[in-house]
């Protein structure tokens, strides 16, 4: 077999490597079909057969080693932009009925919520800001 052929054969198994990733989405394929495309480039440049599949090892075990931790991290964090009722949490509202433990009206975010008191025996008249604590179902919990 001459070097032609065999970065010609890397190539293809980097290629095959690539086909699973795509229809899995498992990194680790495209891990792989990075160090045989390395071992291609390898064979490209005269190395022997011997070194090909040393690149090929040291490439995929050190993508492995280094990018599968980063992405479990990143799989991991919750996501930083708070969206639909986590971001209403800690907004200030305005008071449009009276809030009590019973229940109320507050404006929030520009739109009309019903809202209770976090402490039943507190209640907030009409004109005074509180804080959203928690959301629970439609209603607002105030302080």
């Amino acid at each position: 077999m001459n070097d032609i052929e065999a970065w010609v054969w890397w190539l293809v198994g980097a290629v095959a490597l690539g086909i699973p990733l795509v229809v899995t989405a498992m990194p680790e394929f495209g891990m792989l079909a990075v160090g045989a495309a390395a071992a291609a480039v390898t064979a490209g440049v005269g190395g022997g057969v011997v070194l090909q599949v040393l690149v090929f090892a040291v490439v995929s075990v050190a993508l492995l080693a280094v990018v599968r931790p980063i992405a479990a991290r990143h799989r991991s964090q919750r996501p930083q932009l708070a969206t639909g009722i986590d971001a209403l949490k800690g907004k200030q509202a305005v008071v449009l009925e009276r809030v009590d433990g019973a229940g109320g009206r507050i404006k929030l975010a520009g739109e009309v919520w019903s809202a209770r008191s976090l402490d039943s025996g507190r209640a907030y008249e009409a004109g005074q800001e509180v804080d959203v604590v928690d959301i629970e179902g439609a209603t607002a919990i105030v302080i």
